[in-house]
């Protein structure tokens, strides 16, 4: 120490010298820190600006619009339209000409010749041929159950009773030609009649009249088209016969005709040349091409007789049917247990379906056929089969107000409503009550049909436009 002052040691430590490698820093390094230090605040704070400018201008996708940041809001905008709705409802069904129905031939006798599937049959045409008679076609509603004719008188002999006729024609007995029926006190010879002396009887019936229209459409005259087979009726008969190669009998028996409610087309056989004849063994069907529809029992609402309705064809194109018939009776869809699903004996409307339901063991629904017919036949161009969709209409309404399906939302309070697009023209402007984010306006919806609503309200007009909520 000298004069008050101490010396520095040598080799101490100075606190600022350069020598330092403590922690005590010198006045430029510690100002450096400082100032990376205050980069690193700086740069942190722009970050979390820019972020906060970003979301606020709506930069960087979502439509570029205030709503399409809100969550659970969609960009999809669309406009209340006013539209016709239609509720259809499709079922499949099969093109061809419609059921078929067997010929109830009751000629006796070998199938000598058949006719070919597809072929048109019109009166007076050959439906098959047994031991080379034929069965011609005629038109009508009654079946030929009986043989036509001139109804001969009865000879003395068949009627006479007991008595015996003699050589001379005269007959004895107690019975006379009426079997004991003739008037009290009468001769035995009085009631007697010689073989041919009588005129015959004519045979009456609607069965007879149906002949005779036929016969007179073919061509044949000199009689009178009523109820009564007269020797006239049997004269045009005999010229008949002899123009389809057959003896010229006068009468027509209950094999020789079979009929049908007018042109047919074959739909096919179940015989061959040379077995037994028997009904049914040629079938056929009309010659006009229908719809044929498996209907479900308990939904046959819509096929009321003369309804419209749209048929889809197999090539594309679409045409309008006319539901023709219902069928009353209802059977299970695997063809089965159709008698406890009919609609006749006990089954009513629904045709015995528990709860609509109805069918077969197997659970299947039981359906009723539905026939479809149509117009213009023209219009199914060349089609003669395939399997067809027909679309009926079961509800519509006709210039309402519609929105898709998707366009509404169920609200807390209740029911439904719409959301209106923020676009700057609903209700007054931009940020007005009706045009605000998230402003919801409700609805009553009508028919539902084709992916679109029927939609009402005092808040609702066309051309509105509305989001579709994700």
């Amino acid at each position: 120490m000298k004069d008050g002052h101490h010396e520095p040691v040598a080799g101490a430590a100075d606190p600022e010298g350069p020598g330092d490698t403590g922690p005590v820093l010198g006045p430029d390094r510690a100002a450096a820190r400082r100032r990376n230090r205050l980069a690193l605040v700086v740069a942190g704070f722009l970050v979390v600006t820019g972020v906060s400018v970003v979301g606020a201008l709506g930069l960087g996708g979502g439509g570029g619009s205030d709503d399409a940041a809100a969550p659970g809001r969609s960009s999809q905008v669309v406009h209340v339209t006013r539209a016709t709705l239609t509720d259809q409802t499709e079922v499949d069904g099969q093109l061809g000409h419609g059921p078929q129905v067997p010929f109830p031939v009751k000629a006796k006798g070998t199938v000598t010749w058949l006719p070919a599937t597809g072929t048109t049959l019109r009166r007076g045409q050959t439906v098959m041929r047994a031991d080379d008679r034929p069965v011609v076609l005629l038109y009508g509603s009654l079946p030929m159950y009986r043989e036509l004719g001139v109804v001969e008188p009865e000879r003395p002999d068949a009627a006479a009773g007991d008595g015996a006729a003699t050589g001379d024609g005269t007959a004895t007995g107690d019975g006379g030609p009426a079997g004991g029926k003739s008037p009290a006190g009468a001769t035995p010879s009085a009631s007697v009649t010689r073989p041919g002396a009588a005129a015959a009887a004519p045979l009456h019936g609607m069965d007879v009249k149906q002949f005779e229209s036929n016969l007179s459409a073919l061509g044949y005259s000199g009689f009178t088209v009523d109820e009564s087979y007269t020797e006239l009726t049997a004269n045009a008969v005999k010229r008949w016969q002899r123009h389809l190669g057959l003896p010229q009998t006068g009468r027509v028996g209950a094999g020789d005709v079979v009929y049908a409610p007018g042109p047919v087309r074959v739909a096919g056989t179940s015989a061959r040349v040379g077995d037994e004849a028997a009904g049914g063994q040629v079938s056929y069907t009309s010659t006009s091409r229908m719809v044929t529809v498996s209907a479900p029992a308990a939904g046959t609402d819509w096929a009321r007789r003369g309804g419209e309705v749209t048929v889809d064809l197999p090539d594309g194109r679409s045409v309008k049917g006319t539901v023709a018939s219902l069928g009353s009776d209802a059977s299970s869809a695997s063809g089965g247990g159709g008698d406890g699903a009919g609609a006749g004996d006990g089954g009513g409307d629904g045709g015995g379906a528990d709860g609509g339901s109805g069918g077969g063991s197997d659970g299947k629904p039981a359906t009723v056929s539905v026939v479809i017919t149509f117009d213009d036949q023209g219009s199914l161009g060349r089609l003669q089969s395939g399997p067809v969709t027909v679309r009926y209409t079961q509800k519509q309404r006709k210039d309402v107000l519609t929105v898709p399906v998707a366009a509404l939302t169920a609200l807390a309070e209740g029911g439904y409503g719409l959301e209106l697009a923020d676009d700057g023209t609903e209700g007054g402007g931009k940020g007005g009550d009706a045009g605000g984010p998230g402003r919801f306006v409700p609805v009553r919806t009508g028919l539902f049909a084709g992916g679109k609503v029927e939609v009402s309200g005092p808040g609702v007009r066309e051309g509105m436009k509305v989001r579709i909520p994700k």
